[in-house]
């Protein structure tokens, strides 16, 4: 990241274990996907772009809804244990893997879901705000962002999962159409076109369009 955590700061964690959030073993984690799955408004994607993708577990599980998956993260050690995975999994040629952060310019702009997990708050406040304000304009219409973090402080963070949603929430061109939270997590949809509810936009009878 250019402003934030340094790169070297992720390269130490993976350097002291395969996998520092036990993002593969925790049952927090696991019911964490599955919320943030369910909340996906469209049952398929052409395209998902995931930042911060780790060793891949969400990653994974996003290749089972999308035609391909765009996933990045800063650490080389993540990036290889996440192509171990999907290989392992007969995943591998729906995903594209690449070494790079989320505030740089986005791979591509046909994505029509992005998948904003456990990463914003890596970043300033500027240059969260500034990254979104440059992307989103450029994804596809009616494409779906989820923001989905930890609500609980964590000192080396410069923000908190609260204070990244809101960023999130303000930012020009989205539209909140349902989410998720308890003390632990924070999980937000949002859409590029309209705030309109998942039945109204299936034409499911007696839903009222927003």
């Amino acid at each position: 990241m250019t402003s934030g955590l340094p790169h070297s700061y992720f390269d130490a964690l993976y350097a002291e274990s395969a996998d520092p959030w036990e993002l593969a073993s925790r049952w927090y984690e696991r019911r964490k996907y599955a919320i943030t799955m369910a909340l996906l408004p469209h049952e398929r994607y052409r395209h998902a772009f995931e930042p911060g993708c780790s060793i891949g577990v969400l990653t994974e599980q996003l290749s089972a809804r999308c035609d391909h998956v765009t996933a990045v993260d800063v650490a080389e050690a993540a990036l290889a244990r996440a192509d171990a995975r999907l290989r392992a999994g007969g995943r591998r040629d729906a995903v594209t893997l690449l070494n790079r952060s989320f505030d740089t310019d986005w791979p591509a702009t046909d994505f029509d879901l992005v998948m904003i997990s456990e990463v914003g708050y890596y970043l300033d406040a500027a240059i969260l705000r500034d990254t979104l304000t440059r992307e989103v304009p450029r994804l596809q219409p009616n494409a779906t962002i989820v923001s989905a973090h930890w609500r609980h402080p964590v000192s080396d963070y410069p923000l908190s999962g609260d204070a990244v949603t809101a960023i999130i929430a303000g930012t020009p061109g989205l539209h909140r159409i349902g989410g998720y939270r308890d003390d632990d997590v924070i999980i937000e949809v949002f859409d590029t076109g309209s705030a309109q509810s998942v039945a109204a936009r299936t034409s499911v009878p007696g839903a009222q369009p927003h």
